[in-house]
């Protein structure tokens, strides 16, 4: 059959992947988006594109009616279904068959048996390939924990609770029930037995219809928050330390489980490894993964192109490919690792990763890839994932492409929302990632707080750098030797003070006979300040700062970090100051669960009540000891970013 013009059933990055892949083999592309996604770069950049009226995925990108409709309106003969939202439904891969269009996935019950883990774990289980046990909730016992409730539909790390005690166990499962049926559209869950550490290692597949089968090597992806990766590679450090046979056996029991259900297509196998060289299979994705780029980088593969192929009828022409050098991928998520991994909502004012030498596409050796779904001016809502951007090095080695990988996050300017940016960095750099050993529980026992301890640049010098810069803005360029203002008689000090999160900074600056002097800071001399650039030296060196701007905010980017400073008014709205022991909510959200009423006495770190947002639950707890003195919300309320919760006052209040 042949293909002539693609619809992307998806948003963000994953469309635009796509679609570079069909404008090289001049394919036309359709691009769907909601309300909330109507500004997004994938909607410029298709040839056309229809709206999904609404703005939730339940009524836009989980709408496989209105996808077809809109393939049919578009004229497109094909459709792609990227990763998350129908990805893996088989009931939308069957209507698009049966709506005549070319399905760019596997067969309907091929995903209809994958996608179930239950189901999977059993045909698995009948192929030989090694399963971890699956445990009934109602017949769990003390003997069986730790184990993991898991959503049967879905992956991401939504839909999935650890559960340490019995006394967990039905709050986990309703929880994770919960948070499956918003995110899948399927509310079943199963547990299995949990292992607290181990190395997720997993084979990517390509299989045609003609019963070639390739496993184009394995990926690691151990490092993980909330059970979703947040750096991959390829190939795995694990594989490659243990040496050995390991390596065989995995890619022979990817081509196995693909074999068991006649697979066709592109789908990867993901196992739990121990250092002993057992592994266990986990589950199967009918689909592209987010982490495919390492995959492309070191086979020199276009997966999606492999993908075109199969759809069309074509074969697997050649050798397996083998993978060649090291690739590894770093996501960049909106969110505050260090307040419990918090998505952020908010406006992207400035996004530039320096040095990209490709995009959506397979970079040559030591260069780096970008696949970005957001771009200067861009919104982060609460509707879908806060991922913003995946950044890939390729390199002969590991340690070069860990070094450059960390060097261009480094370099990277983002403005407007929090990242994770510098947890990126300091994982990428950490002497266990380094060497290797990393494994899924890397995050516990390295905590984010404590890897980005002295991480970014100092707030103090961060505010004497927007000092100087928002003083040129108004009055033009600062110049070393240049003194305006100066008198023989001492003038007094300008003053301008910020915020960094909850730590106000008063700067106090003037120019004397000597040139700069700040109050309280000594070493520093004025080179040149601009309103976009300060050069100082700093102990007799020479340092250089870029400052950005938005709304009441300033942005001072350097080598050594960056920091993110608001502008603190010499006078406050009384009418703004919230009360004493006010909390407040992080993100714009609906309110799923409340726990506690107003007059409770409740204890520090107790659960009151929970927030659906970016197809996530997210708990507020009590900061303190106290009793909740207002309760203003309700279960189904939507709330926008600082909406009073409540208020939780502590004895002396």
């Amino acid at each position: 059959m042949t293909i002539t013009s693609v619809l992307v059933a998806n948003r963000g990055e994953i469309a635009r992947r796509v679609f570079a892949t069909c404008r090289r083999r001049g394919l036309a592309t359709v691009a769907v988006f909601s309300d909330a996604d109507a500004g997004s770069p994938h909607v410029r950049e298709a040839d056309s594109a229809v709206r999904l009226p609404g703005s939730t995925p339940a009524e836009t990108y989980l709408r496989g009616d209105l996808i077809i409709e809109a393939a049919r309106r578009a004229g497109a003969d094909a459709v792609h279904p990227g990763y998350g939202f129908l990805a893996e439904n088989a009931g939308f891969a069957r209507a698009v068959i049966e709506a005549g269009l070319t399905w760019i996935g596997p067969d309907p019950d091929t995903i209809e048996v994958m996608g179930s883990k239950v189901a999977s774990k059993r045909r698995m289980a009948d192929a030989g390939v090694p399963v971890l046990g699956l445990l009934e909730p109602d017949a769990i016992t003390e003997a069986d924990l730790p184990v993991l409730v898991k959503a049967s539909a879905g992956g991401g790390g939504r839909g999935m609770r650890i559960v340490r005690t019995l006394a967990e166990l039905p709050g986990a499962v309703a929880s994770a029930s919960r948070e499956a049926g918003a995110a899948f559209g399927d509310p079943t869950v199963f547990c299995e037995r949990y292992l607290d550490a181990g190395h997720h290692v997993e084979v990517q597949i390509m299989a045609d219809a003609h019963g070639a089968v390739w496993a184009l090597g394995e990926r690691e992806c151990s490092l993980q928050r909330r059970h979703q990766k947040v750096i991959e590679e390829a190939p795995s450090p694990l594989v490659d330390r243990l040496g050995g046979d390991l390596r065989k056996r995995l890619l022979a029991a990817g081509r196995d489980a693909a074999a068991a259900v006649g697979y066709r297509g592109a789908g990867t196998v993901e196992f739990l490894a121990d250092e002993h060289g057992d592994f266990w299979f986990l589950e199967m994705n009918t689909r592209l993964q987010v982490e495919h780029p390492v995959t492309e980088c070191v086979t020199g593969t276009d997966l999606v192109g492999l993908q075109l192929d199969i759809a069309a009828g074509l074969t697997l022409r050649g050798p397996e490919p083998a993978m060649t050098g090291h690739a590894i991928e770093a996501r960049l998520y909106a969110e505050s690792p260090v307040d419990d991994w918090r998505p952020q909502t908010g406006t992207v004012a400035t996004f530039d990763v320096p040095g990209v030498t490709a995009r959506f596409g397979r970079t040559a050796a030591d260069g780096i890839r970008l696949d970005s779904g957001v771009e200067d001016g861009s919104v982060v809502g609460t509707h879908y994932d806060a991922m913003l951007a995946k950044v890939v090095a390729y390199a002969p080695t590991r340690d070069a492409a860990a070094r450059q990988l960390a060097a261009a996050l480094r370099r990277t300017r983002i403005h407007g929302v929090t990242t994770n940016r510098d947890l990126l960095v300091a994982s990428l750099l950490h002497p266990v990632f380094l060497a290797g050993t990393a494994d899924t529980s890397f995050y516990v026992t390295h905590p984010p707080a404590s890897l980005t301890a002295g991480a970014g640049l100092d707030p103090a010098l961060g505010a004497v750098v927007a000092a100087l810069s928002d003083a040129a803005a108004g009055r033009g360029p600062l110049l070393r030797g240049v003194t305006s203002g100066f008198r023989n008689i001492p003038v007094g000090y300008r003053s301008r003070t910020y915020a960094a999160g909850d730590r106000e900074i008063e700067v106090r600056y003037r120019f004397g006979r000597d040139g700069l002097e700040v109050a309280g800071m000594s070493g520093l001399a004025l080179v040149e300040a601009g309103a976009g650039t300060v050069v100082l030296d700093v102990d007799g060196v020479r340092r250089t700062w870029t400052v950005g701007r938005f709304d009441d905010h300033v942005v001072v980017d350097g080598p050594r970090g960056t920091v993110e400073l608001r502008r603190v008014p010499r006078f406050t709205d009384p009418s703004a100051r919230l009360p004493a022991g006010a909390l407040t909510a992080p993100m714009p959200g609906t309110v799923v669960r409340v726990e506690v009423k107003k007059g409770d006495t409740v204890v520090a770190d107790q659960p009151l009540l929970w927030l659906e947002a970016m197809k996530m639950e997210h708990v507020v707890r009590a900061p303190a000891d106290g009793t909740v003195t207002d309760l203003p919300v309700t279960v189904g309320q939507q709330v926008g970013q600082g909406t009073t919760l409540a208020v939780v006052a502590g004895p002396d209040d």
